[in-house]
């Protein structure tokens, strides 16, 4: 189906070019401008941008007593997540990203019990489908060290012995590697195409055995499917793969042909300048999490370095937006702050920060933009500017929150229309969400003090081996 709207702004390149003014486009496929339109059009419609790095978090982490702090502790308290119907939680969580104007984001699934992962992903890709957005579904796989790097030989040197029983009981019981690399083949067979793109998802190096590592590179080579993990995000990291990998993780990866363009890493905050410049040869990108880098104490990723090494880097929520609200403008508005330079010295630029929530996002994703289109409430943006000729893309990058988004359309089917989702009741399926939650309160009360000291052993864990 062709659709035609009347837009005040037509921005097709923010950064690089002014806005067409007084347009009428007609986008199926490809948008173009088809004429003029009818001189009383409001808003500036451009391209999407598109979240390159999430975990769908429909009841959010702070929702459920997950309070940031440092990644490793932090991530021991995930264990406080209610068991939710996993395709309202990912409905939630898509329609937060709709509101707000991605059109596409990849999910990278938190699955509560891996053996569930097959029926998890259907849930997902339903909802996906139901609410149209464009999904990248990244399956995940790890075989080792789920509570500390270095797994309970390493854990013990730290824990007393009754600590060390209680924290046993809570290991997961992981499928064979082979089985996992195979079992994501499956899902990708019953849920590819028609918006939907599987990916590979080893959670990080540090959670995968070797055989993992090399398995998954050898699956991806031989389908063409691509890979989606964390690397190096937090301080952490970096010394404890520095000692498994005396050549440093990336150059390991190298060897055995885990680097490639169909691979992209989430944070980076660890990178060193030649492992930037690696990365660039292969091929690979970086989605970079400024919110979530900051609330979990990573720090920031070194995008002079990316930029000085030419190492194409998108953008992502991770769940954890600026605002916990999963407003993707607010992002941008943040790293061009860490990033836009010091001083007269400048840093990234405007252009470059949309190529990389849209062009790049869209690699990440591995997802077409034939027939997205957002609109959004420029004129209220601008209400009280003295001039009319503005940067809109430094008005977008200054001002642009989420809730100046009017309209969606995803594939050319209208998504978001004057700010409400049409494709599913949002409120209702929030209220439910919260509703399921609320009943696992007795359960989840009871979990809180082993959650807590868990991550509190895993805490004095780090500050004892890695002060």
């Amino acid at each position: 189906m062709t659709y035609c709207i009347d837009v005040e702004r037509w921005l097709p390149r923010p950064g690089r070019d002014a806005a067409d003014r007084d347009v009428r486009i007609q986008f199926d496929g490809e948008c173009e401008i088809i004429g003029t339109g009818c001189g009383k059009a409001k808003g500036l419609a451009m391209r999407p941008p598109v979240n390159a790095h999430d975990h769908g978090f429909g009841v959010r982490p702070l929702d459920f007593g997950c309070i940031d702090t440092a990644l490793e502790p932090w991530i021991a308290s995930l264990s406080l997540r209610p068991p939710t119907d996993p395709y309202l939680e990912a409905l939630v969580a898509f329609g937060r990203l709709l509101r707000n104007g991605c059109a596409a984001t990849i999910h990278c699934h938190n699955s509560l019990k891996i053996r569930q992962l097959e029926a998890e992903a259907a849930a997902v890709a339903k909802a996906a489908k139901d609410c149209g957005i464009r999904l990248a579904l990244s399956c995940p796989l790890l075989d080792t060290s789920p509570m500390v790097y270095g797994g309970m030989e390493e854990f013990r040197k730290t824990l007393q012995p009754e600590e060390a029983s209680l924290i046993e009981e809570e290991l997961p019981s992981p499928l064979p590697a082979a089985d996992q690399v195979a079992l994501v083949g499956h899902i990708a067979s019953a849920h590819s195409g028609s918006g939907i793109d599987v990916q590979f998802g080893p959670i990080g190096p540090q959670w995968c055995s070797d055989e993992l590592l090399q398995l998954t590179a050898e699956a991806s080579a031989a389908s063409g499917r691509q890979i989606h993990m964390h690397l190096l995000e937090s301080q952490r990291q970096p010394t404890w793969l520095n000692k498994r990998f005396p050549g440093g993780v990336v150059a390991h990866l190298d060897r055995i042909g885990f680097l490639s363009p169909r691979l992209t890493v989430a944070h980076g905050v660890g990178l060193r300048a030649a492992e930037c410049e690696l990365l660039a040869a292969r091929g690979v990108t970086v989605a970079s999490n400024p919110s979530v880098n900051l609330r979990l104490r990573s720090g920031t990723a070194p995008v002079a370095d990316f930029l000085g090494r030419g190492l194409d880097f998108a953008i992502g929520l991770d769940g954890m937006g600026f605002d916990d609200d999963q407003d993707i403008w607010r992002e941008l508005r943040l790293f061009r702050m860490l990033h836009g330079g010091s001083g007269l010295k400048p840093g990234i630029s405007n252009t470059e920060i949309f190529k990389a929530v849209t062009e790049t996002g869209r690699h990440v994703v591995n997802q077409s933009d034939r027939g997205d289109l957002v609109v959004l409430n420029y004129e209220e943006l601008i209400r009280d500017s003295v001039f009319d000729d503005l940067d809109e893309a430094e008005v977008l990058l200054t001002r642009m929150t989420g809730i100046n988004v009017t309209d969606l359309f995803v594939s050319g089917r209208q998504i978001v229309k004057e700010g409400q989702i049409l494709t599913f009741d949002f409120a209702a399926a929030r209220a439910e969400l919260r509703r399921q939650s609320q009943r696992h309160l007795p359960q989840l009360t009871a979990l809180r003090a082993k959650a807590k000291l868990i991550s509190g052993a895993i805490e004095n864990h780090y500050l004892t081996l890695y002060p």
